[in-house]
């Protein structure tokens, strides 16, 4: 089981996202990555919001991540069961995350990551 996730959506207008997801729905921002935004929505369920860009498939623009703090030992067990990976286990510094993606069925991409931003609220 994972500890939480989070489904990613890319935005044309982050600011007016934020101010729509903060003043209308009062949701929690948890954590804000620059180009990123990343709000709970349940006791361990987050929305994210990214600037996105113009012109892309709908399944480039949701991405949906799983949290956990073994990505290797996930990446390892997915691929044993035939899992093909676009990007295996790496630290993506601009996000200060250690990630691997890859695709479900339909081609919508999946994430499992582990932040490592302090700020990132841990399970209890």
């Amino acid at each position: 089981m994972f500890d939480a996730s989070i489904s990613f959506l890319r935005v044309r207008d982050l600011g007016a996202t934020a101010a729509f997801y903060e003043g209308m729905l009062g949701l929690e921002l948890v954590l804000d990555q620059g180009r990123c935004r990343i709000y709970r929505a349940s006791a361990d369920g987050y929305l994210g919001f990214c600037q996105g860009q113009t012109g892309q498939s709908d399944t480039s623009r949701v991405i949906l991540t799983l949290v956990s703090d073994d990505v290797d030992d996930w990446h390892r067990k997915l691929a044993d069961r035939g899992v093909t990976f676009e990007k295996p286990p790496v630290f993506n510094e601009a996000f200060n995350i250690y990630h691997c993606l890859f695709r479900d069925p339909d081609g919508y991409l999946l994430e499992i990551q582990r932040f490592e931003d302090p700020a990132w609220p841990r399970k209890s």
